[in-house]
């Protein structure tokens, strides 16, 4: 297999509130497929940060009485808390609110004006007369005026998908006074994405998005793409637009900027990486973004447009997932099911729901429900009751009565074929992003494991003198079928991974030692890997999530 040189983002998440459960799905998702690419041995730089400026920031640093620029720190510092709690391993995460982002920002905005693609017209916008202030889309709220659906934000219908303007809004109120916003002038700088009609189809047709996203796109083209407002009045936290003078960049052009600027600040802290090999028009290397369905229209029309504009290299693939339920139900404080990630981290071990997640997930955007009771019985049915069991029930026996050594041969050769082959199918199930499946094939494969252990019964053979060389080998032959279950399930669950191999004493796995077995190895005393999930665990995490501001 020849090396990959990979470039993968996940969505930078916006510092002005905590992580959730929610939010977690795609940095899992990504996280676990990363990792995967590194255990093949190719260059796979994981990049992200924090979405850094926009009203809801500023306004928010005003009522704690702090400079905006103190809040994002303080809340990117608690992000990469919540991450390194869940196993998530950025290569590089830092913020847009830098110098790299704010240069790169003003040069492919020049670089647009150059080729004719930015405008400028008077817009009516909604205005918040109480508070003097422009209101940002997400600060009206009112009726959806396609479909009527109430509460929704100035942007786009979370019930039916249109976007619009907040001007569109049927009964708009505004969020912060919960007056009726009146309207008033402002000069605008306008995109003009219509000019990329013709190359962005061209482009969708490669192969880059998926079929879901095209369905999706399609309607947008329909309807006739329109100019993208890039502007913002003062006051703005964020980047002042050259020449405009009180007009600054809407965070939705500079914040995909961001991952070229994340990059650019790691490749200047390393001499083997340059940034022009992952984001020139000519670059030979893959560039992959996960991202939600909240925000499929900004990475799949706006982004690549401007790439294209600015003369950048365009996604090889977008991939788009969908959101996360709990008990059914969209997150609620009330029931208690809006649960933080560091609220969650206080009472359940993180790669509980690193699993479940995987087991649950597929490469189409479908909702995922996390529903707490069949959370419990899953993890502890499949991870305690079956994959930590085999090296639980074969350890013992090893440690005790053989010197912790792996016998030198290995019987069963059909059985632990069957293992290190199904490697190959599992790798095409990671790579697809069909980890589903891929945790179906690892269960399977751990029922067969169990039962031959059973059928073996290595605790009678060990009371008879005659027999114990068999019992060393069967419970050698049930380690190793462990550690390549632990191999297979090494991207979703790093942390046991890496117990695993401290307790047998081998080198971190990578995916081609699926083809390799121990023989005549000394292994550590085994140790308890993984607790069962007790009820108790999720009713407090439940009751602290609605303690949650």
């Amino acid at each position: 297999m020849s090396k990959r040189n990979i470039l993968v983002t996940a969505g930078l998440p916006y510092a002005n509130g905590s992580i959730h459960l929610g939010h977690l799905v795609e940095y899992i998702q990504t996280d676990i497929w990363v990792r995967f690419q590194k255990m093949n041995g190719h260059q796979c730089f994981y990049i992200c940060g924090s979405d850094s400026h926009g009203t809801p920031i500023m306004l928010k640093a005003q009522t704690k009485n702090i400079p905006a620029e103190k809040l994002v720190t303080e809340i990117r510092k608690e992000h990469i808390q919540d991450f390194k709690n869940f196993y998530v391993a950025f290569d590089n995460y830092y913020t847009t609110h830098s110098d790299e982002n704010r240069v790169l920002t003003e040069s492919i905005y020049k670089k647009l004006v150059a080729t004719h693609d930015i405008t400028t017209k008077e817009i009516e916008q909604a205005y918040d007369a109480e508070k003097n202030i422009f209101l940002p889309d997400r600060f009206v709220k009112g009726e959806c005026p396609k479909c009527g659906a109430k509460d929704q934000y100035g942007d786009n219908c979370e019930v039916c998908g249109t976007t619009y303007t907040p001007t569109d809004l049927k009964n708009p109120k505004s969020v912060l006074s919960g007056t009726t916003p009146i309207t008033k002038k402002s000069l605008h700088y306008f995109f003009q994405l219509p000019h990329y009609t013709n190359k962005l189809r061209a482009w969708m047709s490669e192969g880059h998005l998926q079929e879901q996203t095209i369905r999706k796109l399609d309607e947008w083209f329909e309807q006739g793409l329109q100019a993208w407002d890039i502007s913002r009045d003062a006051p703005y936290f964020g980047f002042e637009i050259p020449d405009a003078p009180g007009k600054y960049f809407y965070v939705w052009l500079e914040a995909p900027i961001g991952y070229m600027a994340s990059f650019k600040n790691f490749c200047d802290q390393r001499d083997d990486i340059n940034f022009d090999d992952y984001w020139s028009k000519n670059a030979k290397t893959e560039l992959y973004h996960f991202i939600g369905k909240d925000i499929m229209y900004f990475h799949s029309l706006f982004w690549p447009a401007v790439l294209m504009g600015a003369n950048f290299r365009t996604p090889t693939a977008i991939y788009v997932h969908g959101f996360l339920t709990v008990n059914g139900y969209k997150m609620s404080k009330s029931r208690g099911t809006f649960i933080n990630a560091s609220t969650y981290s206080k009472h359940l071990n993180p790669e509980y729901l690193r699993y479940y997640f995987a087991a649950k997930l597929s490469s189409h955007i479908e909702d995922i429900d996390l529903n707490l009771e069949d959370f419990r019985l899953r993890i502890n049915s499949d991870l305690v009751g079956k994959v930590v069991n085999i090296a639980s029930r074969c350890a013992k026996f090893i440690n005790t009565q053989f010197n912790n050594k792996l016998s030198k041969h290995l019987p069963e050769q059909d059985l632990l074929n069957t293992f290190m082959t199904a490697g190959d199918e599992i790798a095409k199930y990671y790579e697809s992003r069909e980890y589903s499946q891929a945790v179906r094939k690892i269960m399977s494969l751990a029922d067969m494991a169990n039962q031959y252990i059973d059928e073996k019964k290595p605790w009678a053979l060990i009371k008879e003198d005659t027999h114990a060389a068999r019992a060393q080998e069967i419970c050698s032959v049930g380690l190793n079928l462990f550690r390549l279950l632990m191999l297979y399930l090494k991207p979703i669950l790093p942390e046991l991974a890496k117990q695993t191999e401290c307790f047998l004493k081998i080198a971190p796995l990578t995916w081609a030692d699926h083809q390799t077995v121990l023989t005549n190895h000394d292994i550590e005393i085994f140790q308890p890997l993984m607790q069962r999930i007790d009820p108790a665990d999720i009713e407090k995490m439940l009751e602290d999530a609605k303690a949650d501001e």
